[in-house]
């Protein structure tokens, strides 16, 4: 008895001090979709806002721009023909790369406000890969080789192959790449060599990958680890000196014949 009476005063208490349960929920705070299906996107709040509550819709893309999808009740102009706001929920009707991001549900009334934020991803298989690769290194240089995909969602990691071998991004954990000395990022696609060696001559080309869809690879090609070509400079300098040469003594000989002014 005691104990219900402490409680119904503490409830008392809280509600004169304005405490109440002003809440705003999402039942999938991570939504993922594939490419030209619909979605939607959970919002609920609770009854403390009131019956005219103000919802509405942000959008922020994966580079941080930020925009209205649903603004004082109605879609914005961009949205106008593909999404729906039924209740507090918003559907949008066919998804597309651009849609990939983060949506604040936020809700206001009774001068209270929440939100809700949720991370749609949609899934959009990897394209071909653009990859950049040296055809020719001196021994001991640096070798950068690139793969880059722009299509894929969510962004797809990369695998480099040599000779169809793929290359493990840790090269000292296999003790048939312990030779060769490399740095491999599977985010951003890069393969460098600090100091290309004879071993790292190949054929090389690169796959993007993804949970969407089959993994993609590029074109490829060759790069070959070559020595420094020695005896061509020396060849070049020594041809180079004998027309330089033959340049004075034509100057020489000119103004020796009176071809040339003596001034």
């Amino acid at each position: 008895m005691l104990i219900t009476k402490y409680k119904n005063c503490c409830i008392s208490m809280l509600l004169c001090a304005g405490v109440t349960g002003f809440t705003v929920t999402t039942k999938n705070a991570a939504v993922q979709v594939k490419e030209n299906e619909g979605v939607d996107l959970s919002c609920d709040y609770s009854a403390d806002f009131g019956a005219n509550a103000r919802v509405e819709w942000k959008f922020k893309d994966r580079k941080g721009s930020q925009t209205y999808v649903i603004f004082d009740g109605k879609p914005t102009d961009p949205y106008r023909d593909r999404v729906t706001l039924f209740r507090s929920n918003l559907r949008i009707n066919k998804v597309t790369s651009k849609d990939n991001g983060f949506y604040d549900c936020e809700v206001s009334g009774n001068q209270q406000y929440g939100e809700a934020k949720v991370t749609l991803t949609v899934l959009v298989p990897p394209g071909i890969p653009l990859c950049r690769i040296p055809s020719s290194v001196t021994t001991g240089n640096k070798a950068v080789l690139t793969c880059h995909d722009s299509v894929g969602s969510p962004p797809p990691t990369y695998k480099w192959y040599r000779n169809a071998v793929p290359l493990p991004t840790d090269p000292s954990t296999i003790a048939a790449f312990k030779n060769t000395s490399y740095t491999l990022n599977s985010v951003t696609g890069k393969l460098e060599f600090l100091r290309a060696g004879k071993l790292d001559t190949g054929s090389y080309y690169c796959e993007a990958v993804n949970s969407a869809g089959p993994p993609q690879r590029c074109k490829g090609g060759k790069m070959e680890v070559r020595d420094l070509n020695t005896g061509g400079i020396v060849a070049g300098v020594i041809v180079f000196l004998l027309l330089l040469g033959l340049l004075a003594f034509g100057i020489w000989y000119a103004y020796k014949k009176g071809y040339l002014p003596s001034k």
